[in-house]
């Protein structure tokens, strides 16, 4: 999993999350292989991503944890049915 973020990083991450759409839905199927392969492209490309979990409110946060689990990410803010998640590119250096 990725590093914890601090109050600061994630406050921070939230604002620059606001103005974005979801990127990824997760429908009533769960994270299939297919769903975490998208995330896990959506991190590479933009880093910081919403996702949008369809699935009944008591299985939204077990879904979160596995979706972070998965991709390696950090989960900067859960709200309804969304979930925003960061992950930091990796360095280009040869």
């Amino acid at each position: 999993m990725a590093a914890p973020l601090t109050a600061r990083e994630r406050s921070h991450l939230k604002a620059r999350a606001h103005a974005l759409e979801p990127s990824v839905l997760v429908g009533h199927g769960g994270v299939t292989d297919a769903v975490a392969a998208e995330i896990d492209r959506a991190l590479k490309a933009r880093e910081l991503i919403k996702v949008k979990i369809l699935a009944e409110r008591d299985k939204r946060d077990e879904i979160a944890a596995v979706i972070s689990t998965r991709t390696d990410s950090a989960i900067v803010q859960q709200v309804g049915k969304v979930v925003v998640l960061w992950r930091p590119k990796p360095d280009k250096t040869p």
